[in-house]
């Protein structure tokens, strides 16, 4: 038998300036939404489901040591990062946070990290010449946005970081100004094998002044513990794992040092791979048995990430990945296609960008864990219709009735969530009654004035 779980939702007078400031809106959707991409990425395949897309831009790409001399924009390789990338994306509309990624030099980070020394007047002219080439004061490339570094972490050292950073940032700074400028991924309290800590590396004022936005990546990891696979996930809303717990914290950090500071996530997501490829499993994924997602699940979890982003004090949230080769393995199931044809994910991602696009989330109107989650989003235009989404934050498949008291009389379109090319369902509400089932999956409730 399933379990119910009742939602009242009272309707109130919707006025656009209700739990918003008017000095800082929350984005339009359409310029919240980005992916990650990578060199194979397909623009005009992806263009569908956001506007917004980040590079890893390798720096052993560029030049096959810090100190050789610079080319832009073609590499050592042969690649020509306007031709091959950058210009391609632009021409289908994306804008670019391009992540300046170390790379490893030599197979040692040690190694490699001693081929940085002493190489701060380069890592200025590296800035300096990769703003010129894409950025605003050159011929316009979609690239808006550069990180500096992608996850050093604490194996990369602290001092030499900070030195390339603020070198780096300079060089971008007397290039194009415009240019927003995007630490490496960070977060509160001590840095770990991915991450640098924000109070350690980015406090100082000599650092906040060389950076406008603070970078996190955050993944829906369960606590460690005996019998769990690594790595293993949960669902977005989970009271007992740090998905969001990291981000409120990140926002803390920024309200409390550097309010002036925008915050970014730049890596989210969740794999799903077929039952063909789960038997086909090797190395310690076959060892400590692996598991990812379903593909319903990772189209309902990576929805509803971007859903509770939305509320947060968050300028924009990057899904990882674009693509995958339906691999067993944690990071390489996360596309929203397969082999560049669409998953459920595509088709769910999609369909949040086309409904919610031009609108901005306005206000919680039921949050609960117990009753169901409906986040209100609105247009700036008052007279179109507003959104109301619906969803069961759970990951055990309960359900709950939506009772929407107070939308008597309102023109009110319900519609499921996508999990394919086909249109999505026309949902049937008990006009009599006005209630509606919700399930894990986000539902969305246009509704006239």
């Amino acid at each position: 038998m399933k379990f119910l779980l009742c939602v009242l939702i009272a309707f109130v007078e919707i006025g656009f300036a209700d739990g918003l400031s008017e000095a800082s809106p929350k984005p339009l959707i359409k310029d919240f939404m980005g992916i990650n991409g990578h060199f194979q990425f397909k623009p005009q395949l992806y263009a569908k489901v956001c506007r917004m897309a980040r590079n890893y831009h390798n720096v052993n790409w560029d030049v096959k040591a810090p100190g050789d001399e610079l080319t832009f924009p073609v590499c050592p390789n042969g690649v020509n990062w306007v031709r091959d990338v950058y210009g391609k994306w632009a021409a289908e509309g994306f804008e670019i946070d391009l992540c300046v990624q170390f790379g490893t030099f030599s197979e040692s980070n040690k190694e490699y990290q001693k081929l940085w020394q002493g190489q701060e007047a380069w890592s200025y002219a590296y800035g300096f010449e990769l703003a010129k080439a894409f950025g605003a004061s050159g011929e316009r490339r979609g690239v808006t946005s550069i990180e500096i570094g992608n996850e050093p972490g604490n194996d990369f050292d602290d001092g030499l970081y900070q030195k390339i950073f603020l070198q780096m940032a300079q060089g971008i700074r007397d290039a194009d100004p415009n240019l927003k400028i995007v630490t490496a991924t960070a977060q509160t309290g001590a840095a770990d094998k991915y991450s640098k800590s924000l109070e350690e590396t980015f406090s100082s004022p000599e650092m906040k002044a060389h950076y406008d936005v603070i970078n996190l990546h955050v993944y829906a990891t369960l606590p460690r513990q005996e019998g769990r696979q690594p790595w293993a996930r949960s669902y977005p809303e989970d009271p007992q794992i740090d998905y969001l717990k990291v981000v409120d914290a990140a926002i803390d950090f920024r309200n409390r040092e550097a309010p002036d500071k925008e915050v970014w996530i730049t890596e989210f997501g969740y794999d799903a791979c077929t039952p063909e490829a789960m038997d086909k499993r090797e190395g310690w994924a076959k060892k400590l048995n692996w598991e990812g997602q379903t593909e319903l699940q990772q189209a309902q979890y990576l929805v509803r990430s971007f859903l509770c982003f939305s509320e947060m004090d968050v300028e924009r949230a990057y899904l990882y990945y674009f693509n995958d080769k339906d691999q067993a393995s944690v990071h390489a199931a996360s596309g929203l296609t397969r082999n560049f044809e669409p998953k459920p994910s595509y088709w769910a991602v999609k369909q949040l960008y086309e409904i919610l696009g031009d609108y901005r989330f306005h206000r919680v109107a039921s949050k609960n864990s117990k009753t169901g989650y409906v986040y209100e989003y609105k247009p700036d235009n008052e007279a179109s219709p507003w959104v109301w989404v619906l969803w069961s934050p759970t990951g055990s498949g309960k359900e709950a009735v939506c009772t929407l008291q107070g939308l008597e009389g309102k023109k009110i379109k319900a519609l499921s969530m996508a999990t394919s090319s086909e249109e999505p369902q026309v949902l049937e509400i008990d006009e009599t009654n006005m209630w509606i089932k919700v399930e894990e999956s986000p539902i969305y409730l246009l509704i006239s004035p």
